[in-house]
């Protein structure tokens, strides 16, 4: 449920931001279904917008009856930004958080995660003092 929660206040965020619309047009939903929450933590989702955002979302209970027992969320959305370009994003939300993936967003270069990884590591060698 945390993750269905997380991606609707993602999606409302950047319907928000795509344009400013007056609440007095309000923009058409052109398809929309979806099933659950089921008793086994299911559930599934989509939606498109006359103003071209799409959303879909599936979720599920991962290690059910488990002490790691924690709900997962799979799912896209797009939009399309002010200056016309479309953007998709995907992500994965579970334990380990929101997890989003798209061309506009900024990634981490490798040779800083080669870096990073070493630092982690070698504990070692971070506690060296300078005189």
């Amino acid at each position: 449920m945390n993750g269905l929660i997380i991606a609707l206040c993602a999606i409302a965020a950047v319907a928000s931001a795509v344009s400013p619309v007056s609440v007095d047009v309000p923009i058409p939903i052109l398809r929309q279904s979806g099933e659950g929450p089921n008793p086994d933590g299911s559930y599934t989702y989509n939606y498109e917008t006359a103003n071209g955002i799409q959303a879909q979302e599936v979720g599920y209970l991962k290690y059910a009856g488990s002490t790691a027992e924690a709900q997962e969320a799979q799912g896209s959305y797009s939009y399309t930004a002010p200056n016309g370009e479309v953007v998709q994003v995907s992500y994965v939300a579970n334990e380990n958080g929101f997890q989003p993936q798209g061309s506009h967003i900024p990634t981490i270069p490798s040779h800083i995660v080669r870096a990073l990884e070493h630092i982690a590591a070698h504990p070692e060698e971070n506690n060296v003092s300078v005189q």
